[in-house]
């Protein structure tokens, strides 16, 4: 690290479990964020500010007015303009050292599996279920981590799943691919504060498992209820039947 990156970082480098050598690590860390609206805003302006190295940003939709009540890397002069073109202008101004990669298009097939091999970790913000159980199967294929983060209404939830170890549950393991109700904060709505808290969790998971700094919510189902102010975790293991861990483990 030069002076001015020991002088940006130096509250990381303070850190016990962080130190020098973590920092190191983020700045050295690709990290792939998949929508950039309601999660994706804290997540890549927490990363981007705490000195990833190279931040891909990935969303196929533009700035909307209704955005703006939670989404809050966009700003009102910058509707109508692409989200990865409004979220990378707003990055570039909270740390100029942090080298973004825009992906501005649908993740399917083989740009899905491209986007993802080119990363150390992908944060899913998407908001249904195909593009996360997608993500979940090219992260497993790939051993990239991944964490997974969600938000509606009052309520929202955050896990780790780390596909670099064969033995610790994915995606599939938690929710089954047939039948999922699909909820949508534009259908049922979402507090602005909260999608803000579950992001911002989300960062700091991704913090963790890239600078080896505690225990990432690996295994374990972070849910928040706003409306009563209260967390709880909630373990869960691999599922013996889950077609993707078994794949996983056969390689």
């Amino acid at each position: 690290m030069n002076d001015d990156q020991l002088l940006r970082y130096g509250r990381h480098i303070m850190l016990d479990g962080l130190d020098y050598e973590g920092q190191e690590r983020l700045l050295a860390a690709r990290v792939l964020v998949v929508g950039l609206g309601g999660l994706g805003s804290p997540v890549a302006m927490y990363l981007a500010a705490s000195g990833l190295g190279e931040l891909h940003l990935a969303d196929f939709d533009q700035v909307d007015l209704s955005n703006l009540q939670r989404q809050i890397i966009h700003d009102q002069a910058r509707v109508g303009q692409s989200k990865v073109t409004s979220a990378s202008a707003r990055l570039g101004e909270i740390n100029p050292g942090v080298r973004l990669v825009p992906v501005e298009a649908r993740l399917e097939g083989e740009r899905l599996d491209r986007a993802v091999a080119a990363v150390d970790l992908v944060v899913d913000c998407s908001d249904n279920f195909e593009l996360r159980f997608a993500l979940n199967a090219a992260c497993a294929e790939r051993r990239v981590p991944l964490v997974s983060g969600a938000a509606i209404q009052w309520a929202g939830q955050v896990t780790v799943f780390d596909h670099r170890d064969p033995d610790t549950p994915c995606y599939r393991c938690l929710y089954r691919e047939e039948g999922e109700d699909e909820l949508r904060c534009a259908e049922t709505g979402v507090l602005s504060p909260l999608v803000g808290m579950i992001g911002s969790l989300q960062a700091a998971e991704a913090i963790k498992v890239l600078a080896g700094a505690g225990r990432p919510l690996v295994g374990r189902l972070a849910l928040f209820d706003l409306k009563d102010a209260e967390w709880r975790t909630v373990k869960y293991r691999q599922d013996p039947d889950c077609p993707v861990c078994a794949a996983r483990r056969a390689d």
